[in-house]
């Protein structure tokens, strides 16, 4: 088998320093609780609020300035989207300011352009240098902060004024000379593309490949492309109709078939190669019981998730990620709360889409008009969220529904943090003022409440519990709070 200079240069330069550093291991599943990630040999949960998947193609929005305030606001996960797919600079889906719809002259792709008869046309067989100095800066300089990349090479395309622009468009390609329909470019019935979208794909492995801090995700939202409906969310129990808000859409047969192209095409090039990365695959919005998983798939993406989606899929024993909020307003409670309920159901990954990032606003602290919300306020309660995942002995963290025996007027999730104890997330729903039966074995606990917004702890003492149930009487102070019970 022939291997490129590239792929054999990796490999001598990987031999040359195993003799004299200790050599590093990307993200992977923990192996002792596959639910969430190890990294640099710690257990991990990903919590972020991140922009909107254009800091690496878009030359106007400087990722230095946001890297640094991801890390300093104690964010650890961010996404790119790499060039085969942006945005119209309009307002496109109702977003104001939108770092993945790039000004004129201001867009960075993978591949070298010429102009023919007023229409820009991309070299797919000619890569940009300049890209990939980009993308090698980004990635090394968010490895340095310990931030972790989602690198998604593709995503449905949801308009013809989106294909009209797209590099993936025969029209747009040097030498192009198909007549492609959009909903089938993410499908093996696209012609000639199926082989550039591999080639593009290698590259992508090729040049990533010494990075730790990453992992790939096939694309964005298949199901857009041509979907088939398979849940009803308002006990209709009927998949018809146009609006999506009420239903559950996921990519049919032809999308799979080409998604799974894809992943063999990153795990063979990875054959070849140094490191290993993961992969995840993105499933449908809100939840739905997953009928396959492909053997090298690990992170089970949703979008808009309710917690339904961890606890339908927790068997498949890979990490379950809310990879994507919004539509819900723009009011942080919402986000915060979708991200607490969903990490104590089971979930290893939460991302906000945090629209108070943009070109010129790295720092993202400006309210934008757009389908979803995101502040330095919200960022700073994920925080919150994320300490107290990681003060949990995750290796051994797994969800508890059958915990809270009775809770009146509250909603709650809960995790058994091994043998040494519980936590629990409760929302008011009717009242600020009840309480929570928990059954849990006997023995003497300590108790602690967290007010999630403001991150202030408070100790309410220690209990003995004998052969009934631990009684935890609640007054939520902004209508949430979660609880930590710790067995002495």
């Amino acid at each position: 088998m022939k291997i490129s200079f590239k792929q054999a240069l990796a490999i001598f330069t990987c031999l040359i320093f195993a003799f004299s550093v200790k050599s590093q291991t990307p993200i992977r599943l923990l192996p002792a609780n596959p639910h969430y990630f190890e990294y640099n040999g710690k257990p991990l949960a990903l919590i972020t609020s991140a922009e909107h998947y254009g800091a690496l193609i878009n030359l106007d929005f400087d990722y230095k300035k946001y890297l640094q305030t991801l890390h300093d606001e104690g964010m650890n996960y961010t996404r790119i989207f790499t060039g085969s797919y942006f945005e119209i600079p309009s307002a496109s889906f109702s977003i104001k300011h939108n770092s993945l719809a790039p000004q004129a002259g201001s867009l960075l792709t993978p591949w070298n352009t010429q102009e023919e008869n007023g229409r820009i046309k991309y070299n797919w067989n000619s890569y940009n240098p300049e890209y990939f100095a980009r993308l090698n800066d980004f990635m090394s300089l968010a490895q340095s902060l310990d931030i972790i990349v989602e690198v998604t090479p593709f995503s449905s395309i949801y308009s013809d004024e989106h294909w009209e622009i797209n590099p993936q468009n025969p029209k747009n390609r040097v030498g192009g000379t198909d007549d492609l329909n959009r909903q089938l470019a993410h499908t093996l019935q696209n012609g000639e593309l199926t082989e550039l979208q591999k080639s593009y794909v290698r590259k992508l492995v090729d040049e990533l490949n010494g990075f730790d801090n990453f992992f790939f995700e096939i694309q964005n939202e298949p199901w857009a492309d041509r979907s088939r409906s398979v849940i009803n969310l308002i006990n209709k129990y009927d998949v018809s109709g146009e609006d999506w808000m009420n239903k559950v859409d996921v990519a049919d047969q032809a999308s799979l078939e080409w998604q799974e192209e894809m992943i063999k095409t990153i795990v063979e090039a990875e054959k070849l190669l140094p490191k290993k990365h993961l992969i995840a695959q993105n499933y449908n919005n809100f939840y739905a019981p997953i009928l396959s998983v492909s053997e090298h798939v690990s992170i089970l993406n949703f979008h808009y998730n309710w917690p339904e989606s961890a606890e339908m899929n927790y068997h498949w024993n890979k990490v379950i990620g809310f990879d994507e909020s919004g539509f819900a307003g723009s009011e942080d409670l919402v986000y915060r709360r979708q991200a607490w309920a969903f990490m104590l159901s089971g979930g290893g990954l939460f991302n906000n889409l945090d629209y108070s990032f943009f070109s010129g606003q790295e720092g993202g602290t400006l309210e934008n008009e757009a389908p979803g919300g995101g502040s330095k306020a919200l960022r700073s309660q994920l925080k919150i969220l994320s300490e107290f995942m990681h003060e949990l002995d995750l290796a051994n963290t797994v969800p508890d529904k059958s915990l809270v025996q009775a809770a009146p007027g509250l909603l709650t999730f809960a995790l058994k943090n091994g043998n040494k104890g519980f936590a629990v997330y409760v929302i008011e729903a009717g009242t600020n003022d009840s309480f929570f039966t928990l059954t849990i074995p006997a023995g003497t606990y300590e108790l602690e409440e967290l007010d999630p917004i403001s991150g202030k702890r408070n100790s309410l003492g220690s209990f003995e519990v004998t052969k009934y149930p631990l009684k935890i009487v609640v007054k939520l102070r902004q209508g949430e709070m979660a609880y930590r019970i710790v067995k002495k």
